[in-house]
């Protein structure tokens, strides 16, 4: 079946797309109340984020955008120290989108958000003009302790930087996807959530968390090291890269630097608790690489030590990096 304008209509079309797709996979008691807004049970403090997700392919290698929805707006909720627990969906979907492509991308977001530990409390559709694409808005509530502190401004001297893996992953995929290059290269797309309750639970002492997206981890980093005022020296040799990622780079004058994930954080602590936090890490899905990269120090900006021992400065993304990853 072809979507058509009629399914965006509110009327009997709306209601067979609703029933056949949406609520066949999104089903909870929350939802199934049918009301226009959703009454949940809360916290005295909450994080909330919201995101949009235009990505083509809408189906990739290691995942689709159903599933990036989903880790896209988890893990900000997460880089916050919440707990993710209500995410919305609003679809836009344009006419001629294929019922069987969507209800893919339906049940993969639905199987995400289980595998996250999120309930999809309401949601909406739309259909427009077009050429069959799909794209998804979420919004994200996560509760928050009163002890949690973690914000961009916390960095120290002498903090660690560590990351959750290797890096560019998504970026190539993409990439990849769009210009027909066939290769074993996988999205990274995943939920954070085990890695990071772990580490809150085990008492590190979190300064700061970021997933490495759009701009990548160049990108991200610099925007850290401006919002704390410090430099961030990074060891290039000890940042985990695929090794078909990292030809594919090679290859097309890719900088790795500026390839986005969407399944990769990077955490800053003191120090002495780094190595800790990586064991925490590799022993969770999704952390099998985790590696110190970096330190905190005075100056400003990125550094990147090079393997012969020279410093390279990194800044962030200019321009548009090319694809669009989310």
């Amino acid at each position: 079946m072809k979507i058509t304008l009629a399914h965006g209509s509110g009327g009997k079309s709306t209601t067979e797309l609703i029933q056949k797709v949406f609520a066949k996979y999104f089903s909870n008691p929350i939802l199934n109340m049918m009301e226009d807004s959703a009454v949940v049970e809360g916290s005295s403090r909450i994080a909330v984020t919201t995101d949009s997700f235009v990505v083509t392919p809408l189906i990739f290698k290691g995942g689709d955008i159903g599933r990036l929805s989903v880790c896209g707006t988890v893990n900000d909720l997460l880089m916050r120290g919440a707990m993710p627990k209500y995410i919305t969906s609003a679809f836009i979907i344009e006419e001629g989108a294929d019922s069987d492509t969507l209800e893919h991308i339906v049940k993969s977001m639905a199987d995400t958000a289980k595998e996250a530990g999120v309930t999809v409390i309401c949601g909406d559709t739309k259909v427009i003009e077009g050429n069959g694409g799909i794209y998804i808005n979420t919004t994200g509530v996560g509760f928050v302790k009163e002890s949690t502190d973690i914000v961009s401004t916390n960095l120290r001297y002498g903090d660690a930087i560590v990351i959750s893996g290797n890096t560019g992953d998504h970026h190539a995929t993409i990439l990849s996807a769009r210009m027909n290059i066939e290769n074993n290269i996988k999205s990274d797309n995943a939920p954070l959530v085990e890695m990071v309750k772990k580490m809150l639970k085990s008492g590190i002492e979190l300064h700061c968390m970021r997933d490495v997206t759009r701009g990548g981890l160049g990108t991200v980093l610099n925007e850290l090291a401006d919002a704390s005022k410090v430099n961030i020296e990074l060891i290039e040799e000890k940042i985990p890269v695929d090794d078909e990622v990292k030809s594919f780079a090679k290859i097309l004058g890719l900088d790795i630097m500026h390839m986005g994930n969407e399944g990769k954080l990077v955490a800053v602590m003191p120090m002495e608790q780094a190595q800790r936090a990586v064991e925490i890490i590799r022993s969770c899905k999704y952390g099998e690489n985790a590696e110190i990269i970096g330190e905190v120090k005075q100056g400003k900006g990125v550094t990147l030590i090079t393997p012969i021992g020279g410093k390279r400065q990194v800044n962030v993304l200019y321009g548009e990096g090319l694809p669009r990853i989310c």
